[in-house]
């Protein structure tokens, strides 16, 4: 995506000639376990952070922030999708005297090590370089002094940006590049912006066609009122929520849909405790009536947005079409331990059946190597939820100590070992120890516990819960493929993966040697073609599957535990809620605040108005 625009020197006495301003919008991608970068033909994912920026970065040239005569060019690059030009960058900046500035955004603790890779080449050639994302403002916001990864990127000379680039930072940023006068750090944690008046994401639809489904994305809201122990989001976006408006949102779809793009993923933390929710869903409710266009998006929500009056019915009739729950666990125990409060297991059967009602696909994580756990109870646990909720996918993480989390920054105080190499800090390695797993241990059970959920008999009661309500069964088996195929085949967490790898020999981690090209290529060639046969004859054998469920006779009347109607008896006859002491006790304090709750109700005097004929 190229955009410029004129803009003015920012300085009022420069007396320099006009001249153009090159700024390179790179959301770096991750290494996988051969230090090779992580890149595909067409991805799943898009980068909110990518969209937050290029947003910015236009309204600043439409509003000519910097000024009236200086050219902006603007170039924004996703590597989990596209082949980042180092050359040709550098080459730009070369014929423009290196006036301009190289933006590495959204950078995650597992995309640093690459971030710093790239930044590197271009700091060989004198290009300024800043670095921001969840891993820098994470660190600087909870660690007591800065860690060796972040000296190392500040004594190579890039600049470090810590916070929320709205409220005019970017802008100020760009002014002292274009200056020469970055700072080594520019740190606006304890000054999150409002986000009623700020920009709005957008990415051009040339970008959004590199992602399967044409889905482009956007955040209505930042911050998270809960105290996860292993979450970022609160250290870096803040335990107060912060949202956009329905004006705002309403001006991003049309932006949109304008260009062909209809479909969204919602990147909210948890969209139920937008305090605009409501309003938001009418908004994209009457404009999809007004103007007869089918939007649809993606949610994430925690587990007691069944709680919320009409938030369900309102979502799906606003185009919800699949919703991301953060179940995390069934162990009552393993909740607490992560100060997860908010999850009731009693409460997670009439969530996922409200869901369901409405035919949204539920997906839910699961996470890992808690405390408590062993390979007998996560196999355990898997089974119960296999059984008794009706979830429609499940993806597994392993429970891990982001930098920005307190988690992290317990660990770190206390001096237990976590692994340094931040590559591997994507929920699917192990980074530091377990009570009671060796790290075989648990990376073992982690990826059996992919099998044990998509076994065929499981897959075969998916597609049989989806013939009678919820979502449709030829959606359910596109995710099997892509959620189970996706660490079958291509060994990578499924919000990983894309369409058709690329593995470009020459885009290999520093330090690592290149590969001669008579090997590298024949044995790519060899790793694509029998990676692409097997996710073809899986395909084949879920369709087949499919198929086969859906001409079983009286497969219209079919029925079982997780999508039978919620009872009082449940709690009684149910695994999940008898499996151990701390199950029993959430039974009893939920059966207690019911009681308390219907005794207060009973105290509460009924009016009844008539009116005379």
């Amino acid at each position: 995506m190229s955009s410029s625009s004129s803009l003015t020197s920012p300085s009022a006495t420069r007396t320099t000639p006009a001249k153009r301003f090159v700024l390179e919008l790179i959301k770096p991608s991750h290494y996988d376990d051969d230090g090779y970068v992580i890149q595909w033909f067409r991805g799943f994912i898009p980068s909110n952070s990518l969209s937050a920026l290029n947003g910015i970065v236009l309204d600043v040239i439409a509003r000519k922030a910097l000024g009236d005569d200086l050219q902006i060019d603007v170039h924004a690059y996703d590597e989990t999708t596209t082949n980042v030009p180092i050359r040709k960058i550098i080459r730009r900046f070369k014929e423009n005297g290196n006036c301009g500035l190289v933006c590495l955004v959204g950078v995650q603790s597992n995309q640093f090590p690459r971030a710093v890779d790239i930044a590197r080449q271009l700091r060989a050639h004198g290009i300024q370089v800043a670095i921001g994302g969840f891993h820098a403002s994470g660190c600087l916001a909870m660690l007591p002094e800065i860690p060796p990864d972040l000296k190392a990127a500040l004594d190579m000379g890039v600049t470090l940006f810590a916070g929320e680039a709205e409220g005019g930072r970017l802008a100020q940023v760009l002014n002292d590049a274009y200056h020469q006068r970055l700072e080594p750090i520019y740190n606006f944690m304890s000054d999150l912006p409002d986000m009623a008046t700020q920009p709005t994401p957008f990415l051009p639809a040339e970008m959004v066609r590199r992602y399967g489904g044409n889905r482009s994305c956007f955040d209505a809201g930042r911050g998270c009122p809960f105290a996860c122990s292993f979450c970022t989001i609160i250290n870096v976006q803040g335990r107060k929520s912060r949202f956009r408006d329905a004006d705002d949102i309403e001006a991003l779809l049309i932006a949109n849909v304008a260009q062909g793009v209809k479909r969204f993923f919602v990147t909210d933390d948890n969209f139920a405790r937008n305090q605009n929710w409501e309003a938001i869903f009418d908004r994209i409710i009457e404009y999809r009536e007004r103007e007869n266009v089918k939007i649809s998006f993606r949610l994430q929500v925690d587990t007691l947005c069944h709680k919320i009056p009409n938030f369900i019915e309102k979502a799906a009739k606003a185009g919800c079409s699949q919703v991301f729950i953060g179940l995390e666990n069934i162990n009552p125990d393993n909740l607490k331990s992560a100060q997860k409060g908010q999850n009731k297991i009693t409460e997670y059967r009439r969530m996922l059946q409200a869901w369901r009602e409405v035919k949204v696909l539920t997906y839910c994580g699961y996470i890992l190597g808690f405390p408590g756990d062993t390979p007998k109870s996560i196999e355990t646990e898997v089974e119960i939820v296999k059984r008794e909720l009706p979830i429609d996918l499940l993806e597994f993480f392993i429970l891990t100590p982001l930098p920005g989390s307190a988690d992290h920054q317990d660990l770190h105080n206390r001096g237990v070992w976590m692994d340094p190499d931040m590559n591997k800090y994507d929920l699917e390695h192990i980074t530091t120890g377990h009570t009671t797993m060796t790290a075989e241990e648990l990376q073992a059970i982690y990826h059996r516990a992919w099998d044990l959920y998509y076994s065929p008999d499981h897959v075969r009661t998916l597609i049989r819960r989806a013939a009678v309500g919820g979502a449709r069964a030829s959606k359910v088996i596109t995710m099997v493929l892509w959620f189970h195929g996706s660490v079958l085949y291509e060994k990578l967490h499924p919000l990983q993966t894309g369409i058709f790898r690329r593995k470009v020999r020459t885009q290999r981690r520093f330090g690592l040697p290149r590969v001669n090209p008579l090997i590298f290529y024949p044995l790519r060639l060899w790793e694509f073609s029998i990676t692409s046969l097997r996710l073809y004859q899986y395909y084949r054998r879920l369709t087949r599957m499919k198929s086969q469920v859906l001409a079983e006779p009286g497969i219209e009347n079919y029925t079982d535990i997780a999508i039978a109607p919620v009872t009082d008896d449940d709690t009684e006859s149910l695994e999940m809620f008898q499996i151990s002491d701390a199950a029993k006790a959430a039974v009893a304090k939920a059966k207690k605040l019911t009681g308390i709750i219907d005794k207060v109700r009973a105290k509460i005097p009924v009016t009844i108005s008539a009116s005379a004929d």
